[in-house]
Order: structure tokens, then C-alpha cells, then sequence
């Protein structure tokens, strides 16, 4: 009887949700075309998690390109407290409610909260992100395929891809 061993890209892939094998997922910067609401279809869904700003979401999310929330923004929320110690949290879309980081993942909370206070922004990497439902443009802009402003991503110095995420931009429900 033939034994067959399945390969360590395709383990990984079963395991960790179909991680691409090109790091970022690149889209067409026509994702971020005027829709119904901005770059989104329709108005955010509210209310929003961690008591984040909601019009400051729908200017940042929606009606935006180039900017972000202040340096250090997500640590005058309630995110803190309601996410250590709970594991591998879910953040979601405010736009759709879709999945787009699941953090932390291979690493623990506080190297997760160390790297994203360095920063001034949630920093996900590349394990972290939901490529089905993100995307990232030519111009390092991350933007999620329903034309959500995320973020950037900010390679650090080993060139590994780290995604600085307005906290808003991922502060959304679960799509029931």
C-alpha cells in the first residue's frame, strides 16, 4: 500500500484557511472606485466595537484615501480590555461584516500589542490577515475587497509584510 505524506505548503494550507503563496493578495486600484457610499456600498453598520468614533470610521473607511486615525488612537479605546487574554480575536468589516485579521496568530498578545504600540496602529502580519477579504494596492494601501480603507502596509526591516491598521477600519460586527 502506497503511503502518501502530504507536503508542508499543503498542510499549511488546509491548516491556516488557504494562505496564498504571494504575499500580499495585490487588487486593481479601481477596488477603491466611488461606490454608493464613498468607496463603499452603503453607510457602515453600527453600532461599532471597542466605542470607537463612528463618524471618524465612516470619514477614515469611506471617504478616504491617504490619511489614519492619530498615532496611538486604538489605545484610548476599550480594545484593550475587552481583547487580552481572549485568545485569537476576529475583527471584522464595519462595511459588510466580513472577517479580515485574526490576531494574535502565531505570536502572543503582548508581542501583538508590543509591535502595534511601536507602530501607533493595530499591526497584523501576513498569518493574521483573511485574504479572502483583503487586499492590498500597488501603492502598499490595504483596503478590504468591499473598498473599506484599512491601512498600509509597512514592510519592516526583514522585508516581512506588516499591516498598520486603523482601528476603526476593523472594528466592525460579524455579518449574520
Amino acid at each position: 500500500m502506497l503511503k502518501l505524506r502530504p507536503t508542508l505548503r499543503l498542510y499549511n494550507r488546509i491548516m491556516s484557511s488557504s494562505i496564498p503563496e504571494k504575499l500580499p493578495v495585490v487588487a486593481p486600484d479601481s477596488l477603491m472606485d466611488q461606490k454608493g457610499h464613498g468607496t463603499v456600498a452603503n453607510p457602515l453598520r453600527t453600532p461599532m466595537l471597542y466605542g470607537v468614533d463612528e463618524k471618524k470610521a465612516d470619514e477614515i473607511c469611506c471617504f478616504n484615501r491617504h490619511y489614519a486615525e492619530n498615532s496611538g488612537y486604538f489605545l484610548t479605546t476599550k480594545w484593550k480590555k475587552e481583547v487580552e487574554n481572549k485568545g485569537e480575536v476576529t475583527y471584522y468589516d464595519p462595511a459588510n461584516g466580513k472577517p479580515l485579521f485574526i490576531a494574535p496568530r502565531g505570536r502572543t498578545f503582548k508581542e501583538f500589542l508590543e509591535e502595534s504600540k511601536k507602530h501607533g496602529w493595530p499591526s497584523f502580519r501576513d498569518q493574521e490577515v483573511v485574504w479572502e477579504n483583503v487586499r492590498c494596492l500597488e501603492n502598499g494601501e490595504c483596503v478590504s475587497t468591499a473598498g473599506t480603507h484599512l491601512g498600509h502596509n509597512i514592510p519592516d526591516g526583514a522585508k516581512k509584510n506588516r499591516y498598520c491598521i486603523n482601528l476603526v477600519s476593523c472594528a466592525g460586527t460579524p455579518a449574520e
